[in-house]
């Protein structure tokens, strides 16, 4: 196995870790600055998790300029990508500090896409991030490491950006998502009756 799908696997791991530090509490006193406390099984969590999200690109970056892509890698990075998310809103979620609705949405959208990604690639075609899916991905990663830090430092100031990132997340995510299947509805409706091409074509689309 590569490098690149180490690093894609090591993401993985390190899911039900970040999962495991943000639904357990630790038995020592929390950190505290003022009226603002912030648990260290929290900020363990919210480490870890910038950790792994750092390696999204990592991996890819790798792959692509030591020309080791590989189906294995095409697989697990996406997929690494949707159970860290997923993982980190459900305990959230859990936590109190996320509604339900918008954990919903955001991995109902993910794994909608993920479907037709996987009907386009019978036809032959990958479908590439663009600029919707990048602005989703990194509201979405802003939004959780504001939401772990209980929305420090904005905290001091009195002005809700955990608020307001939530709700970012959650129209962007919808928005890019819609999109994209518009963009790409002609291979559902062609899916059906076309055999797939011999060749891989790049299309660019929102992921």
């Amino acid at each position: 196995m590569n490098l690149a799908n180490r690093i894609t696997l090591a993401r993985i791991f390190l899911v039900p870790i970040v999962a495991f530090f943000l639904l357990i509490k630790l038995d020592v006193a929390p950190l505290t600055i003022g009226s603002y406390t912030l648990s260290y099984n929290q900020l363990f969590a919210l480490l870890l998790f910038i950790i792994a999200a750092s390696t999204d690109g990592l991996d890819g970056y790798i792959a692509r300029k030591r020309k080791i892509v590989t189906n294995l890698g095409k697989l697990l990075d996406p997929l690494a990508d949707k159970l860290l998310v997923g993982a980190v809103l459900i305990s959230l979620v859990e936590m109190g500090k996320l509604d339900a609705w918008v954990a919903i949405v955001i991995i109902s959208r993910e794994w909608a896409v993920t479907g037709l990604r996987q009907v386009a690639l019978l036809e032959g075609v990958v479908l590439a991030a663009s600029k919707w899916g990048k602005w989703k991905t990194t509201i979405q990663i802003a939004m959780i490491v504001v939401l772990l830090l209980n929305n420090l430092p904005f905290e001091f100031i009195h002005v809700p950006v955990d608020t307001i990132v939530v709700w970012a997340a959650a129209i962007i995510t919808v928005y890019s998502g819609i999109d994209y299947f518009i963009k790409n509805k002609s291979l559902i409706v062609d899916s059906s009756n076309q055999g797939s091409d011999s060749g891989t074509k790049e299309v660019r689309r929102n992921v």
